[in-house]
């Protein structure tokens, strides 16, 4: 049996990823922090996987004590990690120059922070059991400066530093970890955009992507994965 967590999973790419966990017989623990949607979701799953072991909690990650509540009630269900997808994150355009103050806060505060602290306090099982693979939802605003990037592509560009640094201090600890960084990917947020759902990503791709990654020869890791529209980034 494996066990699996998965952040900011009550809609889009998290949602998607912690299905295809639990279609694959994994044992998962989800967070978000609209508790009443996440309750919803996992409900549904609950009936649809009832011999699965769900763990659903409601958390803020951008905050370090929520993190914490959320650590200490997966490590109280789960006997070991194999798998932490740090999905949780957020978005809002802006130009250095004049972007609201706090903004950058925010946005490090929840795309970095939250991965930082939750691996920092699942690690040490996953070392105990030499084993686990970290995935960080990157960004191809980890890669690329552009337009209206702002305080968002900064801290995106901070949690691929911190994945690759990640990857390099457990290398002998027989965990791995891999940077996803996906253009457009169809979700809620779109509703309304004016652009096609046919013309961006499915969710379920990335985490199609995530599934076949884990399932690689314990010789083997991808280090960074980038997924963009076949059109190309919008």
């Amino acid at each position: 049996m494996q066990y699996a967590v998965v952040t900011g999973a009550n809609q889009g790419i998290g949602k998607a990823i912690a299905a295809m966990l639990l279609e694959k017989g994994c044992n998962v623990a989800v967070c978000a922090r609209n508790y009443d949607k996440l309750l919803s979701v996992t409900n549904e799953w609950k009936q649809q996987y009832p011999i699965a072991e769900i763990v659903a909690c409601k958390a803020d990650l951008s905050v370090q004590t929520d993190v914490a509540a959320f650590a200490n009630e997966v490590l109280s269900r789960f006997p070991q990690i194999d798998m932490l997808v740090n999905n949780t994150g957020t978005y809002q355009p802006g130009l250095l120059a004049n972007e609201p103050d706090g903004l950058l806060q925010t946005m490090i505060g929840t795309n970095l922070y939250s991965a930082y602290w939750l691996t920092r306090a699942l690690l040490p099982v996953m070392k105990s059991k030499a084993k686990g693979h970290i995935f960080n939802m990157c960004s191809v605003a980890s890669l690329k400066a552009y337009p209206n990037g702002g305080a968002y592509s900064i801290s995106k560009y901070a949690l691929l530093g911190f994945t690759d640094n990640l990857r390099e201090e457990l290398r002998e600890d027989n965990i791995k970890v891999t940077a996803i960084c996906p253009g457009a990917v169809w979700s809620p947020s779109w509703e309304g955009s004016g652009v096609s759902q046919e013309r961006i990503m499915e969710a379920n791709d990335v985490a199609a992507m995530i599934w076949a990654t884990f399932n690689l020869s314990a010789q083997a890791v991808a280090e960074t994965i980038v997924m963009r529209p076949a059109k190309g980034d919008l």
